[in-house]
């Protein structure tokens, strides 16, 4: 058998097996809309807010009507009570209350310090943080009309005045993620997660269901038969990946900053790292459901230390060391540096070597898996 029958013949067992052709087509394409659905919305806005406004004064209503025009939030309704407020919240009504004590215009008016009083919801924290930041600007805002109001009264020019209050701006421009959300940063990770997942349980279940059985698998050497399912899968892969990196990422509207050649030589390494790895691990199997229930255990574990959905200064250090042998985790903080934050080829340079270390590594492993698990039994050579 030539090598390009023996990559047909891959090619034929991988299409024919509904359990692989499922986990590889359809995976793809099913994770490829409902793992990004949950980020679409990505910046909470118009959260329902709920008054209690025991001041009652033109300097209240004005807060309260600043706090409405915020893009954060929305004020639904006045209460008399703070239980009341509570109420709505755990109804679901409103995400936040504000409490406008008794007495606020009066103790501003005299240069007093007034406590202003929210809470909310913090089962969700980017609801929480949009209520928070939506009244912190608008009590701000109501701040300084009272710092005008006592400049005027000191005889300050209004014009001066305004520039006293407004002496410092912010201009705040995001460097890598424009629109402030989870999309730009969250897909691409979840993308190459969802590859490298699908690709490690494609060919677990191949190779696990192949080792008891005759086949045309028997039928050349170890080296060989790698080197076929290793090419086999890389053309299948080479289409996904094309899908979710050109179509998919222009769907999402996530930034490309990278040229194509250089995301070409960065998931070149990627793939023929993840399935020499799937090779290996599936000479550890010789039940076909045994590699599906190990990866898709250890698939969110793999996604909280590659570093795109939770800080690694809070992952313990040994566990930052040991998940270095996983193609994904340095293949999705590279992929990040050169995609979306537009980093040089040099720096994510180590990486990318680390990628073709562990592809000659794991390369090794399934080379002597495969190896052990054709060795002819003793009924065989009988």
């Amino acid at each position: 058998m030539s090598f390009w029958q023996l990559v047909s013949a891959e090619l034929k067992a991988i299409v024919a097996d509904k359990a692989i052709a499922v986990t590889l087509f359809g995976g793809v394409l099913f994770y490829s809309v409902l793992y990004p659905l949950p980020y679409l919305h990505q910046v909470p806005t118009e959260q329902q807010l709920v008054v209690v406004d025991l001041d009652r004064s033109s300097l209240s209503r004005r807060l309260i009507r600043h706090a409405d025009a915020s893009a954060k939030i929305s004020v639904i309704g006045q209460v008399t009570s703070i239980s009341q407020a509570q109420s709505w919240i755990e109804s679901g009504r409103a995400h936040g209350l504000l409490v406008i004590p008794e007495g606020f215009r009066r103790d501003l008016l005299l240069g007093k310090g007034v406590t202003l009083s929210y809470g909310g919801d913090a089962s969700y924290f980017l609801i929480y943080s949009a209520v928070a930041e939506g009244l912190v600007t608008a009590g701000m805002d109501a701040g300084k009309q009272v710092q005008l109001l006592g400049m005027l009264a000191k005889g300050e020019a209004p014009k001066q005045a305004n520039l006293s209050l407004n002496s410092v701006k912010i201009n705040s421009v995001p460097a890598f993620n424009p629109s402030l959300g989870y999309t730009p940063y969250v897909v691409p990770g979840l993308f190459l997660l969802i590859l490298h997942q699908t690709l490690l349980i494609g060919t677990g279940i191949l190779g696990a269901g192949q080792w008891r059985r005759k086949g045309y698998w028997r039928d050349v050497s170890p080296l060989q038969l790698v080197c076929g399912r290793i090419s086999a899968f890389m053309l299948i892969y080479l289409f996904f990946s094309s899908f979710y990196v050109g179509f998919c990422f222009y769907w999402y509207q996530v930034s490309v900053q990278a040229s194509l050649t250089l995301v070409a030589l960065w998931m070149l390494p990627f793939l023929l790292a993840t399935s020499a790895a799937g090779i290996a691990l599936s000479s550890l199997f010789v039940r076909r459901d045994l590699p599906t229930q190990v990866l898709l255990l250890v698939s969110m574990p793999i996604m909280f230390v590659s570093g795109f959905v939770w800080p690694l200064a809070l992952i313990p250090e040994p566990l930052i060391w040991l998940s270095q042998v996983i193609p994904a985790v340095p293949a999705i903080m590279g992929m990040l540096e050169l995609n979306q934050m537009g980093a040089s080829w040099t720096s994510v340079m180590p990486k990318w070597l680390q990628l073709w270390a562990l592809f000659a590594i794991f390369f090794m492993l399934a080379w002597y898996g495969v190896m052990r698990r054709l060795k002819p039994t003793a009924d065989e050579t009988s």
